[in-house]
């Protein structure tokens, strides 16, 4: 039996790489994108395969359409990629509210709402899988992206919650982490704060201008990560967590040293807060 696939945010980047590997490995796949004739192209590849799904994870009525057509066209769905995602920069003290609580709006709450719709359909079936989308920036933070970081923290720590809650249920969980990837994230849609202060030039500047530089150059092939996540999903046991890229493996590497260092510097001072025997 081919497996059924719900996939947000197939305009661009992870979202269109991950629609197309899926649709050219024989899947059934539910390509969903705001506008639907930005997949218009991938549906007339694979008509008798591929199935448009207008879809803003922002309205959750159209989430709960969404599922509902889904299930109507293919009877049930048994992956679903939490892809939909925006990005912001700016110093935590230059953020503009409106800009932060849009993002938690995609990238968090968009991704919530999908995954509670889709669940009750997972559990009746006693299988599923749920891939949620992070980065290597759920696991270790840069300047000038504070607010995207807490997005992708959430991410990860709703999903590692979900994960021991749905496994007794059949339901696996995977959290993917890619690190910097061609997917042209940085100039399309990614948003600058108007607002700059002088005193973050060399901090979150740099590092936003560092970011948008390699936009076009990055190391990451969204194709091969496309294939990656396939193979996730077929595999017996898929991990809880997927890091994408050598830039995300050295990163995850490096936070896990950081972490150690701090632990092990003040062990004295965590130990000293227990009541005494």
């Amino acid at each position: 039996m081919k497996k059924v696939w719900l996939i947000t945010g197939c305009s661009t980047g992870f979202g269109r790489a991950i629609a197309h590997a899926t649709l050219e490995a024989g899947y059934l796949v539910a390509v969903a994108s705001r506008k639907t004739e930005d997949v218009r192209d991938l549906v007339d590849a694979h008509p008798h395969t591929a199935f448009p799904v207008q879809l803003d994870v922002t309205d959750y009525d159209q989430v709960r359409s969404a599922v509902t057509i889904v299930l109507e066209k293919f009877g049930r769905i048994d992956v679903l990629v939490n892809n939909a995602g925006i990005g912001y920069f700016a110093a935590v003290e230059e953020s503009e509210e409106a800009d932060i609580r849009r993002m938690f709006e995609v990238n968090f709450w968009g991704l919530s709402e999908m995954t509670r719709q889709v669940l009750p359909v997972m559990r009746a079936q006693r299988s599923g899988h749920i891939i949620n989308i992070s980065s290597i920036g759920g696991l270790k933070s840069f300047p000038s992206l504070g607010y995207y970081h807490a997005t992708k923290y959430a991410v990860d720590g709703l999903s590692e919650a979900l994960f021991k809650e749905v496994n007794p249920l059949g339901i696996k969980v995977t959290i993917v982490a890619p690190g910097n990837f061609r997917t042209d994230w940085a100039g399309r849609s990614a948003k600058d704060s108007p607002l700059v202060i002088a005193d973050y030039a060399a901090t979150s500047e740099v590092t936003k201008q560092w970011v948008r530089g390699i936009s076009g150059k990055q190391e990451g092939d969204p194709a091969l990560a496309a294939l990656a996540i396939i193979e996730v999903v077929e595999a017996a046991r898929p991990p809880l967590r997927l890091l994408l890229g050598r830039d995300a493996l050295d990163g995850a590497r490096g936070k896990l040293a950081e972490l150690a260092a701090d632990y092990s510097a003040w062990e004295d001072t965590t130990l000293s807060c227990d009541f005494k025997a």
